[in-house]
């Protein structure tokens, strides 16, 4: 499904967050400089739009590894990664969020955004970034969320009527935004996804709201 519409997938993020993507990955960019770390994963990292995010935010001195399971979304990275001199030292790998190929202890932080829908395991995903995290390491989730409650009638309707309509036009697949409507309406709250956090071998988590509760970043502690 992210291979048939990876070309188009840049603009229809922002075209249907209404730009406010671009403000979820600075809060997130924010959060990850606070924790000052050396090495990044930036797990499901699709098109490569927060690793590039988390290039312009940190020090230069920072590895940055962007890794997906998807090639076609990793090929639109690379493409982009010729726009920048300062995103040049960022390395694009293909790997399974499920059985990642590094080995333990290998990251300060990992970040995940808009990917953990997508695991068909989520605890297995959860337990290998906390493999690859060092003691004291950070995870980053920026994912959907159940939206709050006076807020929810408006948002539902859009994202079931609406955002697949205008996604059918701007990426001739309006399966593929069927699925993500589903996902979404399927996906725990911040109670929930913290409560799974932990079970997968976290010590801490904090869950912060963004947009009405439609957003929310997880940060949590290895």
């Amino acid at each position: 499904m992210f291979s048939r519409i990876a070309g188009r997938y840049d603009i229809a993020n922002h075209l249907l967050s209404g730009g406010v993507d671009f403000w979820w990955r600075r809060v997130l960019v924010r959060r990850v400089h606070d924790a000052g770390p050396r090495d990044v994963l930036d797990l499901a990292t699709g098109s490569g739009d927060v690793a590039f995010a988390l290039a312009d935010g940190l020090s230069p001195a920072v590895r940055i590894l962007g890794m997906d399971f998807c090639q076609p979304m990793l090929d639109e990275a690379v493409k982009k990664r010729a726009a920048s001199a300062r995103w040049a030292p960022i390395e694009f790998h293909q790997g399974d969020g499920m059985s990642l190929p590094q080995p333990d202890a290998q990251f300060d932080a990992v970040t995940i955004s808009f990917g953990l829908r997508n695991m068909a395991d989520r605890h297995k995903s959860l337990s290998e970034m906390r493999r690859v995290l060092r003691p004291g390491g950070r995870l980053f989730v920026l994912e959907f969320s159940q939206p709050f409650a006076w807020f929810r009638p408006i948002y539902y309707t859009y994202l079931q009527h609406v955002l697949p309509a205008i996604a059918a036009i701007v990426t001739g697949d309006r399966g593929a935004y069927e699925y993500l409507c589903g996902s979404i309406e399927q996906f725990p709250g911040r109670d929930a996804m913290s409560a799974e956090i932990l079970r997968a071998g976290f010590k801490t988590v904090r869950a912060t709201p963004l947009t009405f509760g439609i957003v929310a970043l997880h940060e949590a502690q290895a």
